[in-house]
């Protein structure tokens, strides 16, 4: 399958992003490359294969996926405020988005 600049001109504006001519040359390419590496995957033959739940399982994962969930205390409120660009009383302000 392949990709045109307009198909990558979609994308990206989509994504509300500007590239140059060259920019755009670029992930073209880079984009066919992607595809590519697709289809190579779909060839191959996985039918024998189990389902997993992740793709690197350590020796003790159990212990943290299925841990028990205990209460722990908070972060104060000022601490979790702190950072924020635009705190109100108490909360987190954002931008109204309707």
């Amino acid at each position: 399958m392949a990709i045109t600049r307009e198909e990558v001109l979609k994308i990206a504006d989509l994504a509300k992003l500007r590239f140059s001519e060259e920019e755009l040359d670029t992930f073209v390419v880079q984009f066919q490359h992607i595809l590519d590496y697709i289809e190579q995957l779909k060839q191959v033959d996985v039918e024998n294969v189990p389902p997993t739940s992740h793709v690197s399982l350590t020796p003790d994962f159990e212990k943290h996926m299925f841990r028990e969930d205990e209460v722990q205390p908070s972060l104060p409120v000022e601490e979790s405020l702190a950072d924020a660009p635009d705190h109100g009383s108490g909360h987190f302000r954002v931008p109204k988005v309707i």
